[in-house]
């Protein structure tokens, strides 16, 4: 009967979770990523600026604080469901949708550890963009670079000052 609801047992990510992934979002939903590097201002646009941010914020805790980054994958897939209900998604759908968004999710993570800067450019275009041939190559080799200059970045911060939400995301126009 406990694996009915595993929910119910499972530890809840701390508020301090949230107070991280509010800025996270914050910093994908900024006009300079649709109005100048032309990423799509719609509901995959935002999605895809979300978990880009997300990948960042969690490749710098992966080793030093793994269950914290964990909490933060829990806290965007809590705001998805909220945002697929107000968008009025009977909860039959919800799951399904939820499902092809982990799917999405853990492949764009994927995708961006990338090493390899053709490769990021790549699944830049893919996941932001659509297709090489839609995206623009100037967007693109911005976005790649924004990228690295958050990766170098956040790199330099200690863990616990990010975890401590006591770090703000660079203006985007000037990283």
């Amino acid at each position: 009967m406990v694996f009915a609801f595993p929910s119910l047992f499972r530890k809840r990510p701390p508020e301090q979770v949230r107070a991280v992934y509010i800025p996270c979002v914050a910093q994908a939903r900024n006009r300079f990523f649709y109005a100048s590097l032309g990423v799509p201002d719609s509901l995959d646009g935002r999605f895809d600026m979300i978990v880009l941010h997300l990948f960042l914020l969690q490749q710098r805790l992966q080793h030093e604080a793994p269950e914290f980054a964990r909490f933060l994958s829990e806290v965007f897939f809590e705001d998805m469901d909220a945002s697929i209900r107000e968008l009025g998604v009977a909860d039959t759908g919800v799951a399904r949708r939820i499902k092809q968004m982990g799917k999405a999710y853990h492949g764009r993570l994927q995708a961006y550890a990338t090493t390899d800067d053709e490769l990021l450019k790549a699944a830049v275009a893919r996941n932001l963009y659509g297709t090489l041939m839609q995206g623009d190559p100037a967007h693109l080799a911005q976005m790649a670079a924004y990228i690295r200059r958050m990766q170098a970045a956040l790199a330099v911060v200690p863990v616990a000052t990010i975890v401590a939400n006591q770090w703000a995301w660079p203006d985007p126009s000037g990283v």
